[in-house]
C-alpha cells in the first residue's frame, strides 16, 4: 500500500509554487504574428513594461531581439480592440504607436519616424501596397465632435507626410475591415457591415478594381448580405478569392470561382469572432493546398485541405496542440501562435508533415506535472433542453491535499464579449487557483463561439439570461456529481463576465461570492455610453434601444441590489472606455450600503483590461484573499491587503 505524505490543509490554503509574481515576472502576451523572408515577427505584451507592446524579430540564427524601442507601444485603438497594427516588408516596420496613434515607419537599424500628422484619428489592419508606395488601412476618424467616429479605408503614402491623415478609397460603411491586395495587385478585397449588426452577424464582402491613379473603380458586393457573416477574405497565389462565410451554419471555407464554392463542408468553425482585426486561421501553401485550423467543442484541430480528383480532402495534422491562430506561411512551412493543456501559448513553426518547432515560449515558469491540473471537457444539461459546454480543472498540488470528506470550493469563469470562447490551453492564472485547492469550471455559456452560429445565437435577445442559466446549470452539475462543495460556489468574469457574473449573484442564490473585472453593472448606461463599435452590439443581445427599455433596465443588476444577498469585490481600470468605471462605483456603493462584505479597487492608467504588472497581482491576490474572507480559509503565500467594507 502507498501510503500519502503530502501536507494536509483546508482546500484553499494550499501553499502554490505558482505566486502571482510568478506569472507576471515570467509570461507575456503574444500575438502579431507576421513573417518576411527568413524573419519572424509577433508581437510581447510585457506585464513589467507597464503593458507595452513590443515587436520582436527572430532570425535564421535564432537570435530573437527587440525591434522597437521604448516608449513605442504597437498598439491600436480603433474599435478599442485594435489589432493587425503593423506590417513588415524587406525589414522594414510600419506600425501604430498607442499613446499619440500616428503610424510610423522604422527602417532596419533606425529610430522610427512619422508618417502621418498628429490628428484625432486612428488606424488598423494595415496592408503595404508596394508598388503604389503606400499603406492600405482601416482609419477610424475622431476629429468631428458633434458625430460618431467615421470609419473608412485609407492609402497611406510610405514616405509620409500624409497631411490629411490619408486618402479615403472606400467611405458610407460604418465599419471596415480586412482590406487585402490580388497577388499582381490590380484588385482589392475587403468587409464592410452597419449598424447594428456586429462582424458575426452580418457582412458583406466587396470587390473592387485599382485604378492607375490609385483609386477604386466596379465596385461589388461579391458575398454576403442577409444574415450571412463573412470574414477574413484571402487570395490564393494564383488570384482566386477565399473567405469564410457562415451561411451553412458554421463558419466554413469558400472561394469564388466564379461562384460561392464550399471547399469542405463541415458542422465545425474555420474562423473565430472579429473583435480584433487581422485574424488569420488559414494560409495557402499552393493554389489548391492550404494549411487550416478548425475549432470543434473548445478544441482547435490543425489541418491539411488540398483538392485531389475526387475532391477536396481534410487531413488533420498530427501535432500537441489544441489552440492554434494567427497563421502564416514561411515557404513550405507555417508559423504559427498556438498551445495546449500543457503548453502555455507559444509561437511555433510546423512543417507540412506535421513537424513542430518551438520559436519562443510566452512564459519561462515551469509547472510540474505534478502540480497541473488538466481540463475536462464538460458537456452539461440546461434550460430548453440543450446541452452546453464548459472546462473543468480539479484541485491538484504536489505537496498538499484536502482533508478525508472536505469538497473543494467552485470558481466559475465566464468569458468576456459575450460573443466568444475559452480554451483549454495551459493559463497559469487558471492554475493559481487549482493548485490552492480551487476547483475551476470554464463556461462555454450558450451564446459562445466554436459551435455554430445556433449556438451563438442563443443569446440573441437573452444576454443575463441564457448566460446565468447555464453558468448556474454548469456549477450545479459539477456539484451534483461530487466534484464541488455547493455550498461555496463562487463566479467571477471581466467585462461581459463581469456582467453575467453580477447578473448571476443578484438574480439567483447559487453562488456565494463573486467578482466583477470591469463589469457591466446597468445596461441601459452601456447602451447610452460606450465605443462606437458596440454602441448597437445591445440590440442584438438584449433589444433595441429605447424601445426596449424597460427590458435594459430588467437585465441590469444596479436596478436590484435589493435582490443581493451576496459578498461581491469589484475591480476596474480608470482609463476604461467600454465599460465606465461609474458602472463598477455605482454598483459598489449599492451593495455596500446593504452591509455585505464588499471591495471596490481601482487601477490608474488601466483601460478594459489589466496590462500592468503590479495591478495584474493585485487583482489576482485581492480575489483570493476576498473568497478567503467570506469561505473560511487562510491563503497561503499572499500579503492580505484588500479593504473590504464589512458595514455600510
Amino acid at each position: 500500500m502507498n501510503e500519502d505524505h503530502r501536507t494536509v490543509l483546508p482546500y484553499g490554503a494550499w501553499p502554490s509554487p505558482i505566486t502571482a509574481d510568478a506569472i507576471t515576472a515570467g509570461s507575456v502576451g503574444l500575438g502579431g504574428v507576421t513573417v518576411d523572408g527568413p524573419d519572424v515577427y509577433w508581437l510581447e505584451s510585457r506585464s513589467n513594461e507597464g503593458g507595452r507592446s513590443v515587436l520582436v524579430r527572430l532570425t535564421p540564427d535564432a537570435a530573437a531581439s527587440d525591434v522597437t524601442p521604448p516608449p513605442f507601444n504597437i498598439r491600436s485603438r480603433v474599435h478599442e480592440y485594435g489589432g493587425r497594427c503593423h506590417a513588415v516588408q524587406d525589414g522594414t516596420v510600419y506600425f501604430s504607436h498607442f499613446a499619440d496613434n500616428r503610424l510610423y515607419q522604422q527602417v532596419q537599424g533606425k529610430k522610427p519616424q512619422p508618417i502621418t500628422p498628429e490628428l484625432e484619428v486612428r488606424y488598423a489592419d494595415l496592408e503595404i501596397d508596394l508598388s503604389r508606395g503606400r499603406l492600405i488601412a482601416v482609419r477610424e476618424d475622431h476629429r468631428e465632435n458633434d458625430r460618431e467616429a467615421r470609419n473608412e479605408l485609407v492609402a497611406i503614402q510610405l514616405g509620409g507626410p500624409n497631411l490629411e491623415g490619408g486618402v479615403v478609397l472606400a467611405t458610407g460603411a460604418d465599419f471596415y475591415a480586412s482590406p487585402r491586395l490580388s497577388p499582381d495587385g490590380h484588385q482589392l478585397t475587403w468587409v464592410e457591415w452597419n449598424h447594428p449588426n456586429m462582424p458575426w452577424d452580418e457582412t458583406r464582402l466587396m470587390l473592387a478594381h485599382i485604378a492607375a491613379d490609385g483609386s477604386l473603380g466596379g465596385v461589388q458586393q461579391v458575398a454576403g448580405g442577409t444574415n450571412e457573416s463573412v470574414q477574413e477574405p484571402r487570395w490564393s497565389p494564383g488570384g482566386v478569392l477565399h473567405f469564410v462565410s457562415d451561411r451553412s451554419g458554421w463558419w466554413n471555407l469558400y472561394r469564388l470561382k466564379p461562384d460561392a464554392q464550399a471547399l469542405y463542408p463541415l458542422d465545425a468553425e474555420f474562423s473565430t469572432p472579429q473583435w480584433q482585426f487581422g485574424s488569420s486561421n488559414y494560409v495557402f501553401l499552393a493554389e489548391e493546398r492550404l494549411i487550416c485550423a478548425y475549432h470543434q467543442k473548445g478544441r482547435t484541430h490543425l489541418a491539411r485541405l488540398e483538392l485531389r480528383e475526387s475532391g477536396w480532402q481534410l487531413s488533420e495534422l498530427a501535432t500537441p496542440f489544441t489552440s492554434a491562430a494567427d497563421l502564416y506561411v514561411q515557404g513550405q512551412s507555417v508559423v504559427l501562435r498556438a498551445g495546449a493543456p500543457d503548453r502555455a501559448p507559444c509561437i511555433a513553426r510546423l512543417s507540412v508533415s506535421g513537424d513542430v518547432e518551438i520559436l519562443h515560449e510566452s512564459s519561462t515558469f515551469t509547472l510540474s506535472p505534478a502540480d497541473l491540473s488538466v481540463p475536462e471537457a464538460v458537456e452539461f444539461p440546461t434550460e430548453g433542453a440543450k446541452t452546453s459546454h464548459a472546462f473543468l480543472y480539479l484541485p491538484r498540488n504536489a505537496e498538499t491535499r484536502a482533508p478525508e470528506g472536505e469538497k473543494p470550493p467552485l470558481l466559475v469563469m465566464i468569458h468576456g464579449g459575450p460573443t466568444g470562447a475559452t480554451d483549454a490551453v495551459l493559463d497559469l492564472s487558471v492554475q493559481f487557483w487549482t493548485s490552492r485547492g480551487v476547483a475551476v469550471l470554464d463556461v462555454n455559456y450558450g451564446g459562445s463561439t466554436g459551435f455554430g452560429r445556433a449556438y451563438r445565437q442563443r443569446l440573441n435577445g437573452e444576454w443575463g439570461v441564457v448566460d446565468v442559466q447555464d453558468c448556474v446549470n454548469a456549477a450545479l452539475y459539477v456539484a451534483e456529481r461530487g466534484d464541488a462543495d455547493i455550498h461555496r460556489l463562487a463566479i467571477t468574469g471581466g467585462s461581459a463576465g463581469g456582467y453575467t457574473t453580477l447578473c448571476a449573484l443578484t438574480f439567483s442564490d447559487v453562488f456565494a461570492a463573486g467578482a466583477s473585472h470591469y463589469g457591466v453593472s446597468d445596461a441601459e448606461a452601456l447602451a447610452q455610453d460606450t465605443h462606437k463599435f458596440e454602441s448597437r452590439y445591445l440590440d442584438s443581445m438584449i433589444g433595441p434601444y429605447p424601445q426596449e427599455k424597460a427590458r435594459y433596465q430588467a437585465r441590469s443588476p444596479i436596478h436590484f441590489t435589493e435582490q443581493l444577498r451576496r459578498p461581491v469585490v469589484f475591480f476596474q481600470g480608470l482609463e476604461d472606455k467600454v465599460v465606465p468605471p461609474d458602472q463598477a462605483r455605482k454598483m459598489f456603493e449599492a451593495v455596500r450600503s446593504r452591509g455585505l462584505p464588499t471591495a471596490l479597487v481601482e487601477f490608474e492608467g488601466e483601460g478594459h483590461g489589466f496590462r500592468r504588472a503590479e495591478n495584474i497581482k493585485r487583482a489576482l491576490e485581492g480575489e483570493l484573499e476576498f473568497y478567503g474572507q467570506v469561505f473560511g480559509f487562510t491563503p497561503s503565500g499572499i500579503t492580505p491587503g484588500l479593504d473590504i467594507v464589512l458595514s455600510p
